[in-house]
């Protein structure tokens, strides 16, 4: 099958021929129909998060099981399914007590002894990043790593689902548990960020702030929901949040991984507020209250995609978007093949869109 490696940091992907494994007991084989381009990948091929190499990225994505192994129950060939990194183990302690976000999920990965699921032609195994590699027209998962979704859904939009939409949209209901008429500051409009303010209009948000240096994510924002925009960079960003709410917001989402967002949501908290940091801040950098936010009972919290409980909200998140609720459609920028996909990362760093898909051949 034809993939996208990562080699070396720093460096562009290449296109290579890759082997892939046969299904094991509880593995499928999935064929890609489309994977988005995400800001976690970024970190990845630039080296900011370290990673084995050589790599195939890419983590979210929809396609078509191709395959199935002889213990696997929750999906059949033919099905349209959604990966989903969280994979889950489903009998560990966060599993249990439904946080399947937090499981480590050692289990739906091989074993070191085993054969590798991804390889080049001489044998040498290429690692599996985030237990998907989606940047590749097929993937070999742990069934808990995908669920089966409406056939009737555009597998392109349902690929953006996979981590974006499920962690900004699940940050909302599952971690937030907005309650209508509470408002919302979401700080960075990328993919994840627009999923937030989406859904923040469908939980009944009373205001929704958009707070991103681009014009036309800004722009894109009110499209998706945002009552109002602010430029995320100005000097007084945290005060004109605090004068359109009269005191600032029951919950600031940080979305795009920079140590100035996250001080920026701390400062746009009410009495009481709840700060959610999402984005991949550097590995080195700390977020934090000081006293008197403490004192005003602020809350801090992380919620890795979105605290997401991917087997029960991925179909839910379908039938939004199937009845128009959740708007998918803007969220996409663009759909480009996968030969195009280091310049696909370029217009990524430029910031002036929202999310590129790659597109395979069907």
């Amino acid at each position: 099958m034809k993939a996208a490696v990562l080699i070396e940091p720093g460096k562009p992907l290449e296109i290579e021929q890759l082997q892939i494994s046969k299904p094991g007991p509880h593995e499928v084989l999935i064929r890609t129909a489309a994977c988005g381009l995400c800001h976690s990948d970024l970190h990845f091929i630039e080296g900011t998060y370290p990673h084995a190499l050589p790599a195939v990225p890419g983590h979210e994505a929809a396609g078509i099981v191709e395959a199935v192994g002889s213990e696997v129950r929750t999906v059949k060939v033919g099905d349209a399914v959604v990966s989903c990194l969280s994979a889950f183990c489903g009998h560990c302690e966060y599993c249990v007590t439904g946080r399947m976000s937090l499981c480590l999920g050692a289990e739906t990965r091989r074993a070191p002894g085993d054969a590798p699921r991804l390889s080049r032609g001489d044998g040498s195994a290429v690692a599996q990043m985030l237990n998907l590699s989606a940047f590749a027209e097929m993937m070999l998962i742990h069934e808990h790593a995908c669920t089966r979704i409406n056939p009737e859904m555009p597998l392109d939009r349902a690929s953006v689902l996979g981590c974006a939409v499920t962690t900004g949209a699940g940050t909302i209901f599952n971690a937030c548990k907005l309650t209508p008429g509470e408002t919302v500051a979401v700080i960075g409009c990328g993919g994840v960020g627009l999923a937030a303010i989406n859904a923040a209009k469908i939980a009944g948000a009373g205001r929704i702030i958009a707070a991103d240096p681009m014009p036309e994510k800004r722009e894109l924002a009110i499209r998706l929901g945002a009552t109002d925009v602010v430029d995320a960079l100005a000097p007084d960003a945290a005060a004109q949040i605090l004068e359109l709410t009269k005191g600032g917001v029951d919950h600031a989402i940080e979305a795009v991984g920079r140590p100035a967002s996250g001080e920026l949501a701390v400062k746009s908290l009410r009495r009481g507020g709840t700060a959610t940091i999402l984005g991949m801040m550097p590995l080195s950098h700390s977020v934090g209250l000081s006293a008197m936010d403490l004192l005003s009972g602020k809350k801090l919290q992380g919620a890795i995609m979105g605290a997401n409980r991917f087997p029960v909200d991925m179909p839910r998140l379908v039938d939004f978007y199937m009845r128009g609720l959740l708007d998918l459609d803007s969220i996409i920028a663009e759909r480009i093949p996968l030969e195009k996909i280091n310049q696909g990362f370029e217009t990524m760093k430029s910031g002036a869109s929202a999310r590129s898909v790659i597109v395979f051949d069907q």
